[in-house]
Parts: structure tokens; C-alpha cells; sequence
């Protein structure tokens, strides 16, 4: 059960409230269909329930608010309209990268995609798929926890009506295993076709909230209502004279003494009601939606019992008892159709055009889920995956035909994946598991790798050429115009787009929030990127270490003798950059902000302590390592003593200091911003 209490969205200043004071729910083992135009506020209230944004109001999924479920990947199952992934990464890529934030097995990602119809793309760019491939993946992706509940915004836009089919059977399937369903849409007619449950908004306002069938009959077109103490009497009227003048007129029996006639106008009814002496007691028009307020649950009573009543000429008789077949009118190209429709006997009579015929399966109550429909507090799984729907034959067949709902096995696909045997283990490797597929599974990474290798072996060749660069800035590549070198900027870079990349192309599910900013995702972060930034500035050196010698003999490039103290620095700068590119993306949600704080750091952060710091020193920090000895209490070896003043002179570089400042900074801002959310790891 999804129950969405009082959701209203925090407008900004002289703006009215997207979703105001929302209130609804979706049943387990039905389709529930979120309506309204463009605008009306659906995408903002799924945001809501999933605190995507701020806002008032809560959302339970099963009697919890999302913050208080431990694995909400187990719970929700999200397919928003933003793009499935970054354009470079493949198929199964994708999945195996959220199969590890949702802490599921990789294997789970291939049974996906037998599902969903993938498995001949697995290794496809996500770039180069259409939009029926996007969605089928985002199914993929939400599927992926075995998720109770699906949450999806607007799944049929732009697909094909055979996608369109695919995509509803295989959420009905869902739905008939128990689970629950909410979309969105703005189509009535399709809100009528594939959902068991109908809720309507307006301007973030309920209008109405309905199940399939009440919606098909009543809101779709306009009608008259009638209260009568005598229905069944001015319902066989009104069909009698409907037929005796050939006009299309459908009357539909409601609870109690209410009818509803379609196809016919007050003063018809009332003229029909007066020449035959029966009492009524309301008369009006309605016509689609009637605003907001209470709309009564309608009885679930059948929808339309058409009795067939020839065209002239036909040879067969005509009336309310009449057992003769369906046939055609000789001259007004029109016909009626039987439909068999169980429940208590009523007299209803139903007349259609040809033309009407061909438009019957989205307006007519021949429409699935209209006719016959049980309601979803009744065995709703049966009503959403196993249900007929009835249609009108393509061809000059007679009588309607009849066939089942659309399953997930249509177009060759399999059935549903199994459900999963364990729930998930809260393990810090999940979020480093994540992290190394999203690091690895795009082609910018090892772009970015290459591109420093040579740009590091082209400058050391350079500059060994003139001979002037020392040998410690040999090796790293780093002439005095940049102002880090090409390794530092590289995994300045590579620490940018850990965070940057994730909100431009959102990998994680929705219920985890579009960004899990916090700190398990974090660690794991800046451990995964601080080992790239070594590992980079490890190739790096024995890049240029070898090209080196190759190209001017072992000579111009002698292993120095603090060889340790350099590789400590420049393990440390490239690290420091690392991880200041990756929080100033976390902190501004671009990568551009955390390759510009890369940058910032030598350029203006350094100036800037050298003018708060110039002049002469006062104090020293000799013989720190005793002064540390003796606070503690603790004998250590003097070789300890080295490496503390090795770590000393190195904190007291300029660009060590800055880096240390900068990283300070933004860590702090970096709490302060991303780690309100309540939404878990």
C-alpha cells in the first residue's frame, strides 16, 4: 500500500504551489494511474513521495516513510524521465553499476535484460539507443531490487503503440504478483485502457479519485445523469426510442435509482420521462471532469449489455428479448454488437456507427478495464493480470473479440525475473563496488589516463632537451607556466567527474535520492579516487622515467637520492587534487566547479598565503619529533623522527598549505550542504 499524505510543494517567491495538500493512495496488486495535463504537478508529487524535493507532506510505502527503510532499493523500483546513465557506458555496464549500489547480485543485471528484451544490446552504448531501448532499460534498472512498489513518470511517452503494450503488460504482471504500480500520464483514454485505479489532479489539486471502470464510464464523455425512482423503466424507454429514431444512445445503470445516458441530451430524457408518466427526480449534464471534491465509488455494476436489434431489412426481429445476432443497418452504416458482461441482470442498450466502432477500444466502455472490470479492492491482481479485455474485430466478423490482457512474454520476452533470495547486507564495499563500476564502465577515464600519459612523456622529453628544469620536476613532467602538473590535474579531473557525471547523468535509483550524498558514499569516493590519483602518478613516472632514458640514454634521468620523500609528495598532490576536485563537485553538482577549485588552488590560494605569511620567520619547528615524544610517552625509533620532519617540511610547502586550507573548506562546506538529506545509504 502507497499512501501519500497532505504533499505540497514549497513554491518559490509570488508562485503558487505546484501540489497542493495531495492526498491518496495506490492499492498493492493494482495499476494506478496518476492523470493530469501538462503541468498539473504529477512529476513534482512523485518528487515529493521520493524527497527528490523539498516540500510538505510524507509518503508510507507498506506503513514506512522512505528515510526509515533500510533498503529502498528492495522497496521502490523509480523510472523518471532523466537519462538512464552516461551516453558512454554499456548496457550491462549500467546495470552491474546499480546492481552494486543496490547491493544485488551482478547476475541480476543479466536476467534483467532478459526481461526487458536487452540481451542482444548488453554491450551498446547507452548513447546510441532509441527511446524504447531507455525506457526498457529504466524498467531494467527499477526492477533490479525485486521492488515492491513502481513509481514511473510519464513510461509511454513518445513509444510505440507495440511498446506502449509491452511496457503495460509486463507492469500489469507486476502488479499481479502483488506488487503496486503508480504512473503518471495526461492521456484519459489511456489511464482508462491500462490502469485499475484512476487518480486525477489538477493545478496539484485532487480532482477525482476513481477506480477503472467508474472513470471509463463517467469522465470520458459527456452525459446526462438521471435519478429515478423507476430506472429500469425510463432506461427501457429511452433504449426504445433511441432505436426506433436509428440514434447511438447508451444508458448505464448506476447505484440506487441513478442512471447515466450517453449520446442523448435533458431536454430528450425529460421530454421521453413526461410523455410516459415517469417521475424524476434529477436531470443533468456532465461533461468530463467536474472539479474538485468527493466523487462517489460507484457500485461496481457491468458497464454495457448491448441487445442487437437489426437494421431495416434484415429479416430478423427486434426488441429487448430478442435473441438474434448482431447485423448491420442497410443504409446508415451503422451496427450493434452483443456484449456478454456477468453480474445481475439489467436492460442496457447499446448502438454504434461504424466509425464510432473503429475509435470503441479508447472511448466506448468496450474498453479494457471498462468492461468487465472487477475493482481492485476485490482480488485486484486478478482484475490487472488476468482481466479480457473486449475490442471490436478488425474484420467484418459480427462478434467482438475477445483476448487477453498483453503479457511480458509478448515480442519473444521472458517472464518476470525471480525474486531475489536474501535482502541486500549493508556492506561498506557496496558503495566502493559502485563506485569502481561507475569509474571504470565509461571511455572517459581511460581518456583522460591516456591523454596525461603523453602530454607527462612529450614535456619530459621537452624539457630534458633544454636542460634546465631540475630532476625532480623532470620526472613529473611539470614546467614553471603550469600551475600543477599533468598528473595532479588529471586526477583533479577524474575526482571532478566521480560527482559531476552522477548529476548530470543520474546512475543511482530515485529512492535513493538522484545523488546519495553521504558520508558511506563519500569514503568510498575518496578512497577510489585517491588510489586512481596514485596510480596515475605512479604510470606517470615510470612513463616519463623510461622515455627518459630511451631517448637521452640512463643518464639524463638517475634515480635521485630522496626518491621516497618525492614519491610521498607527489602522492600527496595528487591526492589533495583528487579529492578537492571531488567535493567542490559535491558541493556545486558540476564538474566544472571541482576542476576550477583544482586549478584555484596554485593560483590563487597559494599567492594568497604567501602575502598572509610573508616575511621572516620567528619560530621553527626543529625538534618537534622529541616534543611529540615526550607528550606521548612512547619510544620510537629515530627513523620514525625523519620521516615526522620529512612530513613537517613537506605540510610547509605553499602548495601543500593551500591544498590543506582548500580541502578543509570544502569538506566543511560539504557537510553542510549534502548531508541534510534523511534519505539513507
Amino acid at each position: 500500500m502507497l499512501q501519500a499524505v497532505g504533499l505540497t510543494s514549497t513554491p518559490r517567491r509570488d508562485l503558487t504551489s505546484a501540489v497542493d495538500d495531495l492526498t491518496f493512495e495506490a492499492r498493492p496488486g493494482s495499476v494506478t494511474a496518476l492523470l493530469g495535463a501538462s503541468g498539473a504537478g504529477k512529476t513534482t508529487a512523485l518528487r515529493l513521495m521520493l524527497e527528490l524535493q523539498s516540500g510538505r507532506g510524507i509518503t508510507y510505502f507498506r506503513g514506512r516513510p522512505l528515510h526509515r527503510i533500510a533498503h529502498p532499493a528492495r522497496e521502490i523500483g523509480v523510472l523518471l524521465s532523466d537519462l538512464p546513465g552516461h551516453p558512454g557506458r554499456t548496457v550491462r555496464g549500467q546495470l552491474k553499476m546499480l546492481s552494486a549500489a543496490a547491493g544485488v547480485p551482478a547476475s541480476r543485471a543479466d536476467e534483467l535484460l532478459d526481461v526487458v528484451g536487452l540481451k542482444g544490446l548488453r554491450d551498446e552504448r547507452l548513447g546510441t539507443l532509441s527511446l524504447g531501448m531507455e525506457r526498457r532499460l529504466g524498467l531494467a534498472a527499477a526492477l533490479l531490487g525485486d521492488p515492491h512498489t513502481l513509481l514511473l513518470d510519464a513510461p509511454s511517452g513518445g513509444l510505440s503503440p507495440r511498446e506502449t503494450n509491452w511496457l503495460f503488460g509486463l507492469l500489469s504482471a507486476h502488479a499481479a504478483q502483488g506488487g503496486t504500480v503508480l504512473y503518471t500520464t495526461d492521456d484519459p483514454k489511456e489511464a482508462a485502457r491500462t490502469a485499475d485505479h484512476v487518480v486525477t489532479i489538477d493545478d496539484g489539486r485532487l480532482v477525482a479519485d476513481q477506480d477503472g471502470a467508474a472513470f471509463a464510464r463517467t469522465r470520458l464523455r459527456p452525459r446526462v445523469a438521471v435519478r429515478t425512482p423507476h430506472a429500469a423503466r425510463l432506461a427501457d424507454v429511452l433504449s426504445r426510442e433511441a432505436r426506433a429514431s436509428r440514434r447511438s444512445v447508451e444508458v448505464v445503470a448506476e447505484a440506487g435509482s441513478r442512471l447515466t445516458v450517453f449520446g442523448s441530451t435533458c431536454p430528450e430524457i425529460g421530454e421521453a420521462a413526461f410523455r410516459h408518466g415517469i417521475l424524476v427526480h434529477q436531470l443533468a449534464d456532465e461533461f468530463g471532469d467536474t472539479g474538485p471534491g468527493p466523487v462517489p465509488r460507484l457500485a461496481p455494476v457491468p458497464a454495457a449489455v448491448s441487445v442487437p436489434v437489426p437494421g431495416p431489412g434484415s429479416g430478423s426481429s427486434s426488441g429487448p428479448g430478442s435473441n438474434a445476432g448482431p447485423g448491420f443497418g442497410s443504409g446508415s452504416g451503422s451496427f450493434f454488437r452483443t456484449v456478454s458482461v456477468p453480474g445481475p441482470a439489467r436492460t442496457f442498450k447499446l448502438r454504434q456507427t461504424r466509425a464510432e466502432a473503429d475509435t470503441a477500444p479508447t472511448e466506448a466502455l468496450g474498453t479494457p478495464h471498462a468492461a468487465p472490470h472487477t475493482p481492485s479492492h476485490a482480488t485486484p491482481h486478478v482484475a490487472s493480470h488476468a482481466a479480457p479485455q473486449i475490442a471490436p474485430h478488425s474484420g467484418t466478423h459480427n462478434s467482438p473479440h475477445i483476448e487477453p490482457r498483453a503479457e511480458p512474454a509478448a515480442d519473444g520476452l521472458g517472464p518476470l525475473p525471480p525474486p531475489l533470495s536474501a535482502r541486500p547486507v549493508r556492506s561498506p564495499l557496496r558503495p566502493v563496488r559502485y563506485e569502481l563500476r561507475r569509474l571504470l564502465g565509461v571511455p572517459s577515464t581511460h581518456l583522460i589516463v591516456a591523454a596525461v600519459l603523453v602530454a607527462s612523456t612529450v614535456l619530459a622529453v621537452t624539457l630534458a632537451h633544454t636542460g634546465r628544469t631540475p630532476l625532480p620536476g623532470l620526472l613529473a613532467a611539470w614546467p614553471g607556466i603550469l600551475p600543477l602538473p599533468p598528473a595532479a590535474l588529471g586526477a583533479g579531473l577524474l575526482g571532478a567527474l566521480s560527482f559531476g557525471h552522477e548529476f548530470r547523468y543520474p546512475a543511482l535509483a530515485g529512492a535513493h535520492g538522484t545523488v546519495p550524498r553521504r558520508l558511506g558514499l563519500l569514503l568510498a569516493k575518496s578512497v577510489v579516487t585517491a588510489a586512481s590519483a596514485l596510480l596515475l602518478t605512479l604510470l606517470v613516472v615510470v612513463a616519463d622515467l623510461g622515455v627518459l632514458r630511451l631517448v637521452y640514454g640512463a643518464g639524463a634521468a638517475p634515480v635521485p637520492d630522496n626518491w621516497m620523500a618525492l614519491c610521498v609528495g607527489w602522492a600527496g598532490l595528487a591526492a589533495g587534487s583528487a579529492w578537492a576536485g571531488l567535493l567542490a563537485a559535491g558541493v556545486f553538482r558540476a564538474a566544472v566547479a571541482g576542476v576550477a577549485a583544482v586549478i584555484a588552488v596554485p593560483t590563487l590560494v597559494v599567492p594568497l598565503l604567501q602575502m598572509v605569511f610573508a616575511g621572516p620567520s620567528a619560530r621553527s619547528t626543529a625538534g618537534l619529533p622529541g616534543r611529540l615524544r615526550e607528550l606521548a610517552w612512547l619510544q620510537w625509533p629515530g627513523q620514525v623522527d625523519r620521516w615526522l620532519m620529512i612530513a613537517v617540511r613537506l605540510v610547509a610547502q605553499p602548495i601543500a598549505a593551500a591544498l590543506t586550507l582548500s580541502l578543509s573548506v570544502l569538506l566543511c562546506a560539504y557537510l553542510f550542504t549534502g548531508l541534510r538529506r534523511r534519505a539513507r545509504w
